[in-house]
């Protein structure tokens, strides 16, 4: 593992592969179900530290030309990602909105549909 990978509170390929597999049924998932599935109960610090191991997901998704794959990841309360991703994510596609809310909701179908098309049939 690299150091920049050291400490992260799961493998990013582990990770990866829930979010990959997410987009090829066409669904988000919640922050505890990600979790559940790494092994972890959902819990506020195990959450923050699931969002630093999607930012690393993303930056490599980034790097290979796939569209980004966080923006599957919700709360269960509004089917939303949370605050972490709207700090980074939003800005890169030039909202500037709230965070809830129908245009926000817009936005992240949006973005999600990308990833469900990308990977809609495609292997891994």
């Amino acid at each position: 593992m690299s150091d920049e990978r050291a400490g992260l509170l799961a493998d990013p390929a582990e990770v990866r592969a829930i979010l990959v597999a997410s987009a090829r049924a066409g669904e988000a998932i919640s922050y505890s179900q990600v979790l559940e599935l790494l092994g972890h109960h959902f819990t506020r610090p195990k959450m923050r530290a699931l969002c630093k191991v999607l930012a690393f997901v993303d930056d490599e998704a980034e790097e290979r030309g796939e569209p980004e794959l966080a923006v599957l990841v919700v709360r269960q309360s509004d089917g939303l990602p949370g605050q972490g991703w709207w700090i980074g994510g939003a800005k890169k596609h030039g909202y500037s909105g709230g965070w809830e809310g129908p245009k926000a909701a817009k936005l992240i179908r949006n973005i999600q549909r990308r990833a469900f098309e990308f990977w809609a049939g495609r292997e891994p």
